[in-house]
């Protein structure tokens, strides 16, 4: 269904059928309620029916149907039928309308997913996690959930046709956990919130709701009278905040964005910080006596064990310290432990038991215990007063409010990163407007917020760059080290992209803003780093699994550490067991005292939080390290990869060509060198061939020309080359500047010398060669040109005489897989232009890097084979499949994992998305292309392979932590719970249940405080890599030898286990391969000349 017309098509023709008593379909739930006559019809057969319009359709469950709001019709001539079950119920009485759940729901067409974030509240330990997620998976169009402890939020994909983010959200908050919608936007629309004063009636806030949705790029507006405040989603190509607002204040009322401040409070876990603060230093100004009392009469005058020693107080059963311990438990019990009851009775009341039931059990327990014996023995007029617990609700409050009070600032320090790069955005814009002639007629300072597309912005020195956008005026430097990890500055001038949240460092810009909001590069990164830190790894569904049946069997434990002790104490007449004291009081108290030790020891919260916290503090260095790992999954995957395999063309290589060598093959008293480029490039300039740019900026750069030379009769042969007449070339030369002084001595003076020409984009090799033949040609009139730049073959073909000089310098570039643009003036080659895709300085470093950590290193392109071998040969990789078609590298990641190994893909390219999906871990460069970047792990932002090494090795060490902080936190539970329930009483260790608190409260500050040695974390940098070894490898490098595939070759073997280096052995860096399949060779010249267009 599309539109009004597809309901009112379906309810007119359904409802005229013989048995359908009456139909309501809901164009926007996607679902239509039917009720019929169960003797004319089935549910099945009115789906058919529907079905049979042209719209899909099938039937809800029973789980899935309305439970309220349908209209029973009064009639006494059908019953309900049970689709599942078969049961027929009699119609109802004709009071109704009743609701009736068993009516038959029809669903038209296939699921709507969409995803929500939730903030989620009062979760304290891994239980709470397993609790919600077990809880909602249940629910009815819910299709997944993953909750984060650390975020304390949930990201929730649902069936928007059966269910909504807010009845979402109602059901967490049923369950104990307040919670509320944060981002609910589909499609890329934005969500703002406004805060809207002047409203006085309901009436009001309807007003503002009409003319905001009339608004072009409008999904939804929500204005609540009662808050003042109204939600509004858009599409920010449409419209912007700044319009809104502006319709809302053209009406009256005044109108801003709420505050932002919230999330970030929420990320430091300020609130938290705050809450177990306060609930510490109220146990401790408790605790504090309890501690000096115990003291004081247990340790020093032993009254437990020497009753004689006691001081009474109105009667003999009742202690001066046991009435000093009653006094100051009790407000504790009731004030410092109030956190832990709310959350404990939240808990119970579903059904489920996290960390706080512990608490709550252990130190009621031992609360209620004390005050009922010391009561008994105040009825019963003992001699003495009875040994009690009193000291261990103080005792657990303190450490245990300590422990979480330092446990949520450890965690608001693994969320630093982000935080960091949240507050990296700029509050504030200078908004500008300017007339035609570019003078400034208004500026103003505006939120950031209400930035729009098509702004101009000014950005003063020292001032954060607003937004992502385009220079339009002004020259400067910018620091984007927040973003790419270089601080080096990168310069900005007219045309060049700047990224909002980077440093203006040195002069005035004008910027035309192109993403604002959730588009910006920091917003997506941002976006980007929050998804991987909520999302889970493998090991941490593991932990919480495990987590999820804590509690309940700690309780089981106690449960029967105190029946234990109480057999005991009751048969044990062991002289041992009974040397101080065997009476039965002493029994039920060291069996109390054993059963709340366990409670009190137990701690769910450092298995829950060992993985969640690793996981923040390693995304965040990643982040921090221009790294973005998408997620828990493919970090902790990524540290396993054997197979990495390389995309050529922007991975590898730079991704657009440039001239690399150029032969001059004319004497300067024919035609100078300087014209030859000149001429070159005024022709090019009319092509849009990628090698005719390289042309251009070679002799842009070179020259220093501003213009061209005029070119007339200008054609382009597809394939093989352009020919044109160039005239007007004079007053070209006269104004081009050769501003290197090393150019200038080798292209201007009388005789040629060969040298580097040094330009800003690259170096370029220039040798001259002459053929004697041409030497006794008279000078070229330079305003009658006649040219033709093309192929070998295009240029013999246009009659042009090819010399055996430059014959040879064609044989030499083919073999080194560069691309051979021959210039021809006046019917003589005038000039060999060897153009290369370069590789990137640092690929053979990061190649030889990763096979010496282990790795089987490919590379997979589209490229021939000619000039894949011979960027495979620079780089050091053996093995090469060229020729490749986008859906074959699908294929071949895929053939590479049946060889049993994790598969990486580095990819930049739409044609690279495939097969980045498929691989184990797919790595995109973030120059590269959206879709490639969507369909990644791992994005490296600073377009530099050594961070593929990067990745790999903070992967390794994240994963590493991990284990580490799994492995304590299984030994601490293991260890610690025998402790507490006393197996080891008879060797004379045992804890009390302060202690157990202690150690309790420790073990999750440890782990979180383990997870933050990542913090330490430092990729290696190009100096350590270049060792020695490296250095030798790269003299060698030449020697290697390089094994091509055409395609994917299925029937290629596994790879063996020498293509990665072994240990630190380098006496052979390429140990000799067996060949497992034909070699393929280069393309004959002849066909790989056709397939070049100038």
């Amino acid at each position: 269904m599309s539109c009004m017309s597809c309901v009112n098509n379906i309810q007119d023709h359904i409802s005229k059928l013989p048995g359908i008593l009456s139909i309501k379909v809901d164009l926007k739930e996607n679902q239509g309620t039917i009720i019929y006559d169960p003797s004319k019809f089935t549910g099945e057969t009115v789906a058919t029916a529907i079905d049979d319009m042209g719209f899909e359709c099938k039937l809800k469950t029973d789980a899935e149907a309305p439970k309220d709001g349908l209209n029973v019709p009064k009639s006494d001539d059908f019953t309900i039928i049970d689709l599942e079950t078969g049961k027929k119920t009699p119609s109802p009485p004709a009071k109704t309308p009743e609701p009736d759940p068993e009516a038959i729901v029809i669903r038209s067409g296939t699921p709507d997913y969409k995803k929500c974030s939730l903030s989620v509240d009062g979760m304290t330990c891994a239980s709470c996690v397993a609790n919600i997620e077990r809880k909602i998976a249940e629910k009815p169009g819910v299709q997944s959930i993953v909750v984060s402890l650390m975020f304390l939020k949930a990201d929730v994909t649902y069936d928007a046709a059966m269910t909504t983010a807010e009845e979402v959200s109602g059901a967490i908050t049923n369950l104990g956990y307040p919670s509320t919608v944060l981002d609910d936007a589909v499609n890329g629309d934005t969500k703002i919130c406004l805060t809207i004063g002047g409203m006085s009636t309901d009436n009001c806030a309807r007003r503002i709701e009409g003319h905001v949705m009339k608004m072009k790029g409008i999904d939804s507006c929500e204005v609540n009278l009662a808050t003042g405040s109204a939600l509004v989603e858009y599409v920010p190509a449409s419209v912007g905040a700044r319009d809104i607002i502006e319709v809302i204040e053209k009406l009256g009322y005044t109108a801003e964005l709420a505050s932002n401040e919230d999330r970030l409070k929420k990320l430091s876990h300020t609130s938290d910080i705050i809450k177990w603060r306060s609930a510490f230093l109220i146990s401790l100004i408790f605790g504090i006596p309890v501690m000096a009392t115990m003291i004081y009469f247990h340790w020093i005058l032993h009254t437990p064990m020497h009753p004689e020693r006691q001081s009474p107080i109105f009667v003999p059963a009742l202690s001066i310290d046991n009435f000093i311990l009653l006094l100051l438990a009790t407000p504790v019990q009731f004030f410092g432990g109030r956190n832990f009851y709310i959350q404990s009775w939240k808990a119970l009341k579903h059904g489920t038991a996290n960390m706080d039931v512990l608490v709550v059990l252990a130190t009621t327990i031992a609360y209620l215990y004390s005050v009922t014996i010391l009561v008994i023995a105040i009825i019963l007029g003992w001699p003495s007063s009875p040994m009690t617990f009193f000291d261990v609700p103080p005792m657990l409050l303190v450490f245990i409010a300590l422990g979480r009070w330092l446990e949520y600032k450890a965690k608001g320090k693994t969320s630093e990163a982000l935080s960091k790069l949240m507050s990296m955005q700029a509050k504030e814009a200078r908004l500008i407007t300017r007339d035609a002639d570019g003078n400034i007629l208004t500026e103003r300072g505006i939120e950031i917020e209400l930035v729009q597309r098509g702004d101009l912005i000014k950005i003063l020195s020292g001032e954060k760059i607003a937004v992502d956008g385009i220079v339009i005026e002004g020259k400067s430097s910018a620091d984007e080290s927040f973003i790419t990890g270089e601080s080096m500055p990168v310069m900005k001038k007219p045309g060049l992209p700047v990224i909002g949240g980077s440093i203006n460092q040195s002069g005035m810009l004008i910027v035309e803003a192109t993403h604002v909001g959730a588009d910006s590069t920091l917003a997506q990164i941002v976006r980007l780093v929050e998804e991987a830190q909520t999302s889970k790894a493998p090991l941490q569904q593991y932990a919480d699994k495990v987590a999820g049946y804590f509690v309940p069997a700690v309780v089981l434990i106690s449960s029967i550490t105190l029946i234990v002790w109480l057999c005991i104490g009751i048969w044990g007449k062991t002289e041992k067991f009974h040397e101080e004291r065997s009476s039965w009081e002493y029994t039920i108290r060291t069996a109390f005292e054993y059963a709340i030790t366990v409670l009190a020891i137990a701690c769910p919260c450092s298995l829950g939080l060992a993985t969640p916290t690793a996981i923040m503090v390693g995304t965040g260095v990643g982040a921090r390290n221009g790294i973005l790992i998408k997620g828990g999954e493919p970090l902790e995957i990524t540290q396993k990869i054997k197979t990495i395999v390389f995309d050529k063309t922007g991975t590898i290589t730079e991704g657009r060509p440039r001239v690399v060598k150029i032969y001059a093959t004319l004497p300067q008293p024919i035609l100078s060198f300087k014209s030859v480029v000149a001429i070159a490039g005024s022709v090019e300039s009319n092509s849009e061939h990628p090698i005719g740019s390289a042309i251009v900026s070679f002799s842009k750069e070179l020259l220093g020309n501003t213009q061209w030379a005029t070119v007339s009769n200008f054609v382009v042969s597809a394939g093989s080359g352009v020919s044109g007449t160039v005239s007007n070339l004079s007053s070209i030369l006269s104004t081009s500047v050769v501003s290197n002084l090393n150019n200038l001595h080798l292209i201007d003076a009388s005789e040629l010398r060969s040298g580097t020409l040094k330009l800003e984009s690259n170096e370029v090799e220039f040798s001259p060669i002459f053929d004697e033949s041409v030497r006794s040609l008279e000078a070229f009139d330079v305003n009658n040109l006649n040219v033709v730049i093309g192929t070998e073959k295009f240029l013999t073909q246009s009659g042009v005489n090819i010399h055996s000089t430059v014959h040879n310098v064609l044989s030499m570039d083919r073999n080194s897989g560069n691309i051979s643009i021959l210039v021809a003036i006046n019917g003589h080659v005038a000039a060999v232009v060897s153009i290369a895709d370069q590789v990137k300085p640092e690929a053979l470093l990061a190649v030889y890097t990763l096979r010496k950590m282990g790795m089987h290193v490919v590379l997979l392109t589209g490229d021939n084979a000619k000039t894949a071998e011979a960027t495979a040969k620079k780089v050091g990789i053996s093995e090469v499949f060229a020729e490749v078609l986008p859906n074959q590298k699908k294929d071949k990641i895929k053939q590479l994992q049946t060889f049993g190994a994790k598969v990486a893909m580095v990819g930049d390219g739409v044609n690279d998305s495939p097969a980045l999906a498929q691989a184990d871990v797919g790595i995109a460069i973030a120059k590269g292309s959206d879709v490639a970047i969507e369909s990644a792990g791992v994005v490296l932002v600073k377009n530099n392979l050594l961070d593929v090494v990067g990745a790999v090795l903070l992967s390794k060490s994240t994963v590493n932590r991990i284990r580490i902080n799994l492995f304590f936190a299984m030994v601490y539970n293991s260890i610690g719970i025998p402790i507490a329930a006393g197996v080891f009483q008879p060797l004379g260790f045992s804890l009390q249940p302060w202690m157990a608190a202690a150690a309790m409260a420790m073990s999750s500050v440890s782990v979180v405080s383990s997870s933050l040695f990542l913090k330490n974390f430092r990729k290696p940098t190009t100096r350590q890599l270049k060792t020695s070894e490296f250095k030798h490898f790269r003299h060698h490098l030449g020697e290697s030898e390089v094994t091509v595939y055409k395609g994917i070759d299925i029937d290629a073997k596994s790879p063996t286990k020498n293509v990665a280096f072994v240990g630190g052995g380098v006496t052979k860096y390429f140990a000799p391969r067996k060949v497992t399949s034909k070699r393929i060779y280069s393309l004959e010249d002849s066909e790989r000349e056709s397939i070049l267009s100038v």
